[in-house]
């Protein structure tokens, strides 16, 4: 099991299972909310994420349409986000982690936005905007087939 939280504590999670793929976001709204060059994220199944203390100190910021931040009212720390296009999947800010179970970055994403200050010496791969669905969350293509036939 791993647990995260905010910085002064208030909010603590836990997540039942092991971190998807580990990328490294370097779009303008990452790196404003992070105050950093990227934004590091993993995504988790929802059901195996739950807040265990402090969810009334959970703020929520719609920051593109459907997409939605997560972070500490208190000391604004970012701690998860979540899609309403996949409802499923909750994606973790590894920096809420003490502990991220050993998971490593596989990729850089929106390298076509990223500042010009950081230099990216690494030999992960790299996607100019959004990568395939199935990076950020795993299994994401099989279920949306799997919608879709439902609706037929």
């Amino acid at each position: 099991m791993l647990k995260g939280r905010c910085l002064c504590g208030k909010v603590r999670y836990e997540i039942d299972g092991v971190l998807g793929p580990v990328v490294m976001c370097r779009c303008s709204i990452c790196r404003r909310v992070t105050g950093s060059a990227f934004a590091t994220n993993a995504s988790v199944e929802a059901k195996a994420f739950r807040i265990v203390s402090g969810e009334k100190s959970i703020k929520s910021f719609e920051s593109s349409k459907g997409q939605f931040r997560r972070f500490c009212r208190k000391c604004g720390s970012p701690l998860y986000g979540w899609s309403k296009s996949f409802p499923y999947v909750v994606r973790v800010r590894l920096g809420s982690l003490p502990d991220a179970g050993g998971a490593r970055p596989v990729a850089h994403i929106w390298h076509g936005s990223k500042s010009e200050w950081f230099e990216i010496t690494d030999k992960l791969n790299r996607y100019e905007q959004e990568p395939p669905t199935d990076l950020l969350m795993p299994g994401a293509s099989a279920k949306s087939a799997k919608k879709k036939r439902k609706k037929k």
